[in-house]
């Protein structure tokens, strides 16, 4: 992936793109159930997405058409405060009609091994997620796809990863490979923030990282605050 095929947009505050983040959403909805009678959404975790889906929730749509899924996971029991469907559920799903069985949680709690088997299993039963929202770590990470980690790139890959050895806690985790990731029609990556404008900037000058392993249908986009893109007033 080159730089030209990475597209950005800039908004000057957390909440204007969270809002944009949310229209959206709404709008690979309407064209998916319209197109294929369903939609599948890779959700993130962190304080962004978060805004997002605290937006989404008081919106009115034909939910029992979306279907979600998780990038990655923490292990951790079911419904510890750690772990992103436990932020995605008090922010969203606990407020919307929709059923247990459209939401795919990732299976962390099993540990990393049996949770990404687990959820590899499910993921083979998706041919295509129409959106998938990822978030950017100071250090270039996606999901839990780390610098020096295997991210999963090949199309042999599976479709979760277990992660050990992260170097953020938990070292535990579950993600989802590259590869599989890829498989989307649209990735939006929303990233905010000053502490995240190094890795921002590096990610566009070209430099090899996990997000530049994601080569989704359309060009990957990036949805940035203007603290993040604060390094571009110095180019």
């Amino acid at each position: 992936m080159t730089r030209s095929e990475i597209l950005t947009r800039v908004f000057e505050s957390k909440q204007l793109l969270a809002e944009a983040v949310v229209a959206e959403i709404e709008r690979e909805a309407r064209s998916a159930i319209e197109s294929r009678g369903a939609f599948h959404l890779v959700l993130a975790g962190g304080s962004t997405p978060g805004i997002v889906y605290e937006i989404l929730a008081t919106r009115s749509h034909q939910w029992s058409a979306w279907n979600f899924y998780f990038g990655d996971e923490r292990c951790a029991p079911t419904g510890d405060a750690l772990r992103n469907d436990t932020m995605a559920r008090s922010n969203l799903l606990d407020l919307i009609e929709v059923s247990d069985d459209h939401v795919f949680s990732i299976p962390s709690e099993l540990g990393p091994l049996e949770g990404a088997a687990n959820y590899s299993n499910t993921l083979a039963k998706v041919d295509c997620f129409d959106l998938v929202l990822l978030g950017l770590g100071e250090d270039g990470h996606t999901a839990s796809l780390f610098p020096g980690n295997p991210w999963g790139e090949t199309s042999d890959s599976a479709g979760a990863l277990p992660v050990m050895n992260s170097p953020k806690p938990p070292s535990e985790r579950v993600s989802m490979s590259a590869s599989r990731l890829s498989r989307s029609r649209r990735v939006l990556l929303l990233v905010t923030g000053e502490q995240k404008s190094d890795a921002l900037q590096e990610l566009l000058a070209g430099s090899r990282s996990p997000v530049r392993a994601i080569t989704p249908g359309e060009p990957l986009e990036v949805f940035g605050d203007a603290a993040a893109f604060a390094f571009s007033k110095g180019e």
